[in-house]
């Protein structure tokens, strides 16, 4: 029997930093700049900025990421991982952290098969892989009548945990599309394998794609009849500093085809798509604008990503991008001064798309950066809340 469906949450309550959020995503002018959620994993510095004491972290981690969101004036989070700063120590992955394929695993096991060379990878992809996917692709294929519910029913309750004052947008259980599966692999035996068999490579994209289309009209409907925001974020590094990580031509021939089908979904119930930048993604951004992204976040100015320039691009249908922006954590916050955040600030918010804009720290601020210019972000994000851009 199917469950009633949850009654969308009650916009009109919102408080003015997560209303200034609402309002931005739906492409509306505002009289300020919405603050994205800034990821701080001091937890030192969550306790002490949210009033809390200290190694309360550890007792309550979300009460603690919560209160420090409120206090640092975010309005808007959608990746909501409040014990992520538990994984990392004063001075960043302690000795006993685990290892895996891409973090210092000594050796890659799975499913009792040794992954030590690129023919390894492949056998493990048809062995294993291919039949996962199939199993997974008719498991969702069967009438699921309240997986819509489920997930309207997942979102409300961690808005309602959020309260009034922090605005929720879908991330986890919305987005699915056709991975690169160095996280699984490794990077070298992988894109050994990406470069010597395309053809299995491509067929795992394409029962990837088989999943993500099933998934995401289940994920696009959820968003809809919930009133949730329309807005969804899809987040897999395909790039490092020097470029994309494999050679973009190969892309649009073995992944982007089934990209494009899989968030067709999202696009067809008006749900706007963004990508998280990670490196230099300059070459890929086009393309992913062509397949129906309409936003970005995150940017690693440093490698090459020229924000000014995507700034002035525009969608597809010839919109506006929405941007995520945010202060550097790789060189501005760890590196630099008050000063330096405030004037990175100041160019991001200058240079920003006319609607849609949202600022923050440009990724996850790790421990050993400067409590000073975390405050100077903080003061300055509340600035642009105020006064805007005038």
């Amino acid at each position: 029997m199917t469950r009633p469906r949850s009654n969308p949450f009650p916009y009109e309550t919102l408080e003015a930093g997560a209303q200034l959020a609402a309002d931005a995503l739906a492409m509306k002018p505002g009289t300020g700049v919405p603050t994205l959620m800034i990821h701080v994993m001091d937890a030192a510095f969550l306790e002490e900025r949210s009033g809390r004491p200290a190694g309360m972290y550890r007792e309550d981690p979300q009460a603690v990421y919560l209160d420090f969101q409120r206090a640092a004036g975010a309005g808007l989070i959608d990746q909501y991982i409040p014990d992520n700063p538990l994984s990392m120590g004063t001075c960043g992955y302690e000795s006993d952290t685990a290892r895996g394929a891409t973090t210092g695993a000594r050796s890659i096991l799975l499913d009792g098969m040794a992954i030590d060379s690129p023919e390894a990878v492949v056998e493990h992809i048809e062995r294993v892989v291919f039949p996962r996917l199939q199993a997974a692709i008719a498991a969702e294929a069967a009438p699921q009548p309240n997986a819509v519910a489920d997930l309207i029913d997942t979102e409300r309750a961690v808005q309602a945990q959020f309260g009034p004052a922090l605005l929720k947008a879908p991330y986890d259980g919305f987005q699915r599309f056709p991975y690169l599966r160095y996280t699984t692999y490794g990077y070298a035996n992988y894109f050994m394998a990406y470069a010597m068999y395309p053809e299995i490579i491509e067929k795992d994209f394409a029962l990837q794609a088989d999943l993500a289309v099933i998934h995401n009209t289940l994920a696009a409907r959820a968003i809809i009849e919930g009133g949730l925001p329309k807005v969804l974020r899809l987040d897999h590094d395909m790039a490092d500093s020097r470029g994309a990580l494999v050679d973009v031509a190969s892309l649009e021939r073995l992944w982007f085809p089934h990209f494009a089908r899989a968030i067709q979904p999202h696009l067809d119930a008006g749900v706007r798509l963004l990508w998280h930048c990670d490196g230099n993604l300059m070459e890929m951004v086009p393309r992913l604008i062509d397949a129906g992204v309409a936003g970005f976040q995150g940017f690693q100015y440093e490698d090459g990503m020229d924000y000014e320039r995507i700034c002035r691009m525009r969608t597809r249908d010839g919109e506006p991008l929405m941007i995520w922006a945010g202060v550097s954590v790789t060189t501005t916050l760890p590196h630099g001064r008050p000063a330096d955040v405030r004037r990175q600030l100041t160019w991001l918010a200058d240079t920003g798309p006319p609607l849609g804009l949202f600022l923050g720290a440009s990724s996850s601020v790790v421990p050993g950066v400067p409590h000073e210019n975390i405050e100077a972000l903080i003061e300055g994000l509340a600035y642009y809340r105020t006064h805007g851009r005038g």
